[in-house]
């Protein structure tokens, strides 16, 4: 195999950002299908750090600052948020140019070098997060960042230079990737420091793994001068809110399911048998590291929604990467190098329908019809470029449960297994609706009522795992609040009112979150009364 020409894989790269980057810019806004919840949750964190607050010190997020800050820098240089959102992606595959380039050259020879650099710049541009569904969205953006800044961290610890070698420079991406994967999803750093410095001892890339952490630490102080020490607290006591909660202990499929279901177990076992047949072929310390990083990649994989086992690709390439003697083979007779390029194909088959729906997600925005289209902050003519389409902005759909007293179906609800989500808040008990569609009308609507019987201008903690109402109108920021529930009643303490959503977006995290306000002794009174709400005055602590 022929090395690659470092001034046409450079190219390459800039032209794939241009390609990927330049089609999504060229729709003139951001343009998304689904997951609208996910995408209202986005644009709270950057408006309030557009705004001046800090992620954990000044409200609830387990998400990493790294994971926004692309983000709030264009929405502060005075873009809307929706093309905010797709600059911001382009300007992280810039930042990863360098990387990519040296980790492409120095790694690889000329077809992997581009197999490489595209996977990297597809998982960076992309406007979908992976599965196989064609809809765009935004929603775990920083997943797909995580996993392209793995690939760059992963290859360079994992591989000795064969084109070019400087223990500077892989110290410093790997020092400067591992403190941007703490500060964008800690669930990438878990998994994958031991791994990564497993693979520089055993390479005796000593030096490398020095810079590393000089790198990582240096970065870590100047964030700290930045936010104060009292960030570094504030983001544990996050990340343990999350992991001690009962709302979501994982986002998606069981362990089990991700490890040996039938939709993973092609993957896994692909992933088994290329460490085996690595250490058949003489690479020890590849397969050794290899095998480190198994938990590593089903452990991300469980805790990304949609389960996606975004490693496929990356193990694709790292099973290519050896060129064992053409006649050596195992105890059955197989051929190592043939059984390690099989391997490589049956992954990069595995990968296939993510990958492509990921490469080509750009592409399938541009060709959107507007007309299907609405602003999602309609009222905001600064943040007018973001959309959601027409339908699901405005068919508002629930689902009730038929088996409630005097139904003649109680005697099926012991029998259904149903959840018991039955509420009763100040002596009346709740509707048990739940809010399936239509999430931007349902706010739009309550936020109107509110304004129009006087509550402009008043903070606001809903009983729901979305708190964003003061997105659609003019109703307070509240403080020390979450996004997204994760548990507890965060900012409660600052709340003037507490609006009971009468459906919905979750029945157990309403029901969770009043008999909190009960056990806390928080002394409420009713305001207002609507078709989709109740409002309570807080009076007392």
């Amino acid at each position: 195999m022929s090395r690659p020409k470092p001034a046409q894989l450079f190219v390459f790269l800039l032209g794939l950002i241009a390609a990927l980057g330049g089609v999504a810019v060229a729709k003139g806004g951001f343009y998304i299908a689904k997951h609208e919840g996910d995408t209202l949750h986005l644009l709270q964190i950057v408006f309030r750090m557009a705004d001046g607050e800090w992620p954990h010190l000044d409200f609830v997020t387990p998400i990493g600052i790294m994971a926004f800050l692309p983000i709030v820098g264009f929405m502060k240089a005075g873009f809307g948020a929706g093309n905010a959102i797709i600059w911001s992606q382009i300007a992280v595959a810039l930042v990863l140019l360098g990387p990519v380039f040296w980790a492409a050259f120095s790694r690889f020879d000329n077809a992997l070098a581009y197999l490489f650099g595209l996977s990297v710049m597809v998982l960076t541009l992309a406007l979908v997060h992976g599965e196989a569904d064609r809809l765009v969205s935004i929603s775990m953006h920083y997943n797909r960042w995580a996993w392209a800044v793995s690939y760059v961290v992963i290859v360079l610890a994992v591989l000795p230079g064969v084109r070019a070698r400087n223990d500077l420079f892989d110290g410093g991406i790997i020092g400067l990737g591992m403190g941007l994967l703490l500060l964008c999803k800690v669930t990438y750093f878990i998994a994958f420091a031991l791994p990564v410095i497993a693979a520089l001892l055993l390479r005796g890339a000593g030096r490398a793994l020095v810079v590393s952490l000089i790198t990582g630490a240096m970065a870590l102080v100047v964030l700290t001068a930045f936010a104060g020490v009292g960030f570094w607290p504030a983001y544990l006591g996050d990340l343990l809110t999350v992991s001690g909660s009962e709302v979501r202990p994982q986002p998606g499929a069981p362990l089990k399911t991700i490890i040996g279901a039938p939709a993973y177990l092609g993957g896994s076992l692909t992933l088994i048998l290329g460490v085996v047949f690595l250490r058949q072929a003489g690479e020890r310390v590849l397969g050794l590291v290899l095998l480190l990083l198994v938990p590593g990649f089903f452990y991300v994989t469980f805790q990304n929604f949609g389960n996606d086992p975004q490693w496929l690709m990356l193990l694709a390439i790292l099973l290519l990467v050896p060129r064992p003697e053409t006649d050596l083979a195992n105890g059955f007779g197989w051929p190592l190098g043939r059984a390690l390029v099989l391997s490589a194909v049956a992954a990069i088959a595995l990968a296939a329908p993510s990958f492509l729906n990921l490469a080509y997600s750009p592409f399938r925005h541009a060709g959107i019809n507007p007309d299907d289209y609405t602003p999602l902050l309609a009222a905001s003519e600064t943040h007018d470029d973001i959309f959601g389409r027409v339908v699901r902005s405005n068919r508002v759909d629930g689902e009730i449960a038929l088996d409630t007293p005097g139904s003649g179906l109680e005697t099926r609800r012991e029998l259904a297994k149903r959840e018991d989500f039955e509420t009763e808040f100040q002596g009346e008990v709740l509707p048990e609706c739940e809010l399936m569609l239509g999430l931007i009308a349902w706010f739009e609507t309550i936020v109107a009522d509110l304004e129009e019987n006087g509550f402009a201008g008043k903070r606001i903690l809903a009983a729901d795992i979305f708190s964003s109402h003061w997105l659609f109108g003019d109703l307070g920021r509240l403080s020390g609040g979450a996004p997204w529930y994760y548990g507890g009643l965060p900012g409660i303490e600052n709340a003037d009112y507490l609006l009971v959503p009468l459906c919905p977006a979750s029945l157990g995290i309403r029901k969770q979150m009043l008999e909190a306000v009960a056990q806390r002794g928080t002394e409420v009174s009713e305001a207002h009364r609507a078709p989709l709400y109740i409002l309570y005055e807080i009076t007392g602590s």
